[in-house]
């Protein structure tokens, strides 16, 4: 029969050893279950790090890499081709058919035309007949000679000849800085070259001291067939940068540097 809701309801309390037994639910604490959770998705991390960085190089071997293959050349770097190996009256022909040639051979004109063998009739038609143009030569020869003239070479303290006075050496080089093709064609190219000069009398009774000077030297040249060949040149000062802060040389000193060291040919 059923026993009636109003009866009095008897609990049992068990010893508390026992009572932690039958009582036990199966689930672990919070604080255990979190930290399971923390390590497994450390884990993975690991685990997706370690094939992420499979495939990349060691920068360390990169490293080595760059010390054995050399990064590319600058623009403000010497870069190109070794100079040519052929010369004729001391100036270097034949050129590559290139920009790179191109710009060798305006670099080495602008040292012909900036030489001391410009300042006397012969030495300017030698100078024209190895790097201008047939073509050209003629119209070149009666510009310079009209630039040269006996008013220019007495203010360069020469006589009409040419010749600096005796007891001083004349002083006349170009040094290229840098040269940059500003139009270029297969027959045809205008290249720029960026120089520093020497220009004056060295010597302890010149009246015209030698002097640096900085300019820029557009050249335009034509393919002949086997070599770049000078048509046309023009001059504009600069860009020149500040002097440094140097004592200048004594007039001994500047005439045995400019005997002492020779001149270079160029390449780009």
């Amino acid at each position: 029969m059923p026993v009636s809701d109003d009866q009095p309801h008897t609990r049992t309390r068990l010893p508390v050893g026992e009572q932690s037994v039958y009582q036990s639910t199966g689930r672990q604490p919070r604080p255990l279950r979190t930290l399971l959770t923390v390590l497994l998705v450390v884990a993975l991390l690991v685990v997706a790090i370690s094939i992420a960085n499979r495939d990349k190089p060691d920068p360390g071997a990169a490293a080595s890499a760059d010390q054995v293959t050399a990064p590319p050349a600058s623009a403000t770097a010497p870069t190109g081709q070794l100079p040519v190996a052929t010369a004729s009256n001391g100036i270097g022909v034949g050129y590559p058919h290139t920009g790179q040639g191109a710009q060798s051979a305006a670099a080495n004109y602008a040292v012909a035309l900036g030489s001391v063998e410009m300042l006397r009739a012969e030495g300017r038609r030698t100078v024209l007949a190895t790097i201008a143009d047939a073509s050209s030569q003629a119209a070149l020869t009666a510009r310079l000679d009209a630039a040269f003239s006996k008013e220019t070479l007495a203010r360069l303290g020469l006589d009409d000849k040419g010749k600096a006075p005796k007891g001083t050496t004349f002083v006349s080089r170009t040094i290229p800085v840098g040269t940059r093709s500003t139009n270029s064609a297969d027959t045809a190219t205008v290249v720029e070259v960026w120089c520093t000069g020497l220009l004056g009398l060295a010597g302890a009774s010149s009246v015209r001291p030698v002097t640096e000077n900085w300019f820029t030297l557009t050249v335009t040249m034509r393919w002949t067939g086997a070599d770049w060949k000078l048509t046309d040149f023009a001059q504009r000062s600069g860009p020149a940068p500040l002097p440094g802060d140097q004592q200048a040389a004594t007039a001994e000193e500047i005439t045995g540097a400019v005997q002492d060291f020779g001149g270079f040919r160029y390449a780009r």
